[in-house]
């Protein structure tokens, strides 16, 4: 097996290479052929002319099965892409006619990125503060004081941003210190 492989590889690589038109890919595929060569050894002609047969046949079967794969793959992509550009409409719309949804929008894109990421992940995508949490890695009463901050930020940008004034954010806040929305 050992000669027929060292014999045959080249060639076996610059088939994939062709077929493929990456070396990388093919690098990988030829890896794959050698592990169908070595696991089915038993079936290994005798014959050098058989044996290089044998061996291009493994290596176009295990081409074929990459490139189905490949192709679902890029279909499941394309489905997650059309479902993606459907949902977006459920979030907060880039443009839109209604100044709040506007106000909201810029102010969003004010706030630091951590404190954004956790505003959303807790209204948009519907975690708890504990899950988010674990999602960005912190603890959760980290979280949560980053995001109770986040939102008082936010409440008096948007006011200010639409032009109420931040005291109306004052007596909106409970006698625990929380906004309520």
């Amino acid at each position: 097996m050992e000669d027929v492989v060292r014999r045959e590889a080249p060639g076996l690589l610059s088939y994939l290479t062709r077929q493929t038109g990456s070396p990388a890919d093919a690098a990988d595929l030829l890896g794959d052929v050698l592990v169908v060569i070595w696991r089915r050894v038993d079936a290994l002609p005798a014959d050098d002319r058989d044996a290089r047969m044998w061996l291009f046949g493994v290596a176009r079967r295990v081409l074929s099965t990459h490139r189905r794969g490949t192709d679902r793959r890029s279909a499941l992509t394309d489905r997650l892409r059309t479902v993606h550009e459907a949902d977006a409409g459920a979030t907060l719309p880039a443009e839109s006619d209604d100044p709040k949804v506007d106000a909201v929008r810029a102010c969003l894109d004010r706030l630091p990125p951590a404190d954004r990421e956790v505003v959303a992940l807790i209204h948009w995508d519907g975690f708890t503060v504990t899950e988010a949490a674990h999602l960005v890695g912190a603890r959760p009463g980290a979280v949560r004081s980053r995001y109770h901050r986040a939102r008082l930020r936010l409440r008096t940008m948007v006011e200010a941003e639409l032009g109420r004034g931040v005291e109306n954010a004052e007596k909106r806040t409970n006698r625990r210190g929380a906004t309520s929305w």
